[in-house]
């Protein structure tokens, strides 16, 4: 393995954490310095397209949601060139606010994403959640997407 890889490897960790921290912080604006605008993902509600759909799509379940935690875990990432595939799990709680403060929902699963370098910057061009198992009430969340 090249130096250049393990450089990579550690940028894209990073990215990963940023994007778990917005999430959590709602810190929308975040996303863009980390997420290619034209970002595919399915989050497990079907296909989207564009990082407007993606924050869109974040913002309508945890907008309405009080204080969470994207925890992630056995990070696996593989490197190719100016392309790169990453694999860690991920362990979300979701705490209720307002008149749903006494609720909580968290999932188990796994996020499966791909990697551009892009003007020397690794941005996420895929994500994929696989989700594996959740415990609580979706409530917490509000109305979700609309």
């Amino acid at each position: 393995m090249q130096l250049e890889d393990l450089l990579a490897e550690r940028d894209i960790q990073r990215a990963l954490y940023r994007i778990a921290r917005a999430m959590d912080e709602r810190d929308w604006a975040q996303l863009d310095a980390v997420v290619a605008a034209d970002v595919s993902a399915d989050l497990g509600l079907g296909p989207l397209s564009g990082r407007a759909a993606l924050v869109a799509l974040m913002r309508s379940f945890l907008d309405a949601c009080g204080p969470t935690q994207h925890l992630l875990g056995n990070v696996v990432i593989d490197v190719d060139g100016d392309e790169a595939e990453s694999r860690c799990y991920v362990s979300d709680l979701h705490l209720g606010a307002g008149e749903r403060s006494n609720l909580t929902f968290s999932t188990l699963g796994e996020y499966h994403d791909r990697w551009r370098r892009l003007d020397g910057v690794w941005r996420l061009v895929r994500r994929r959640k696989l989700t594996r198992a959740h415990v609580g009430s979706m409530a917490v969340l509000g109305e979700g997407p609309g």
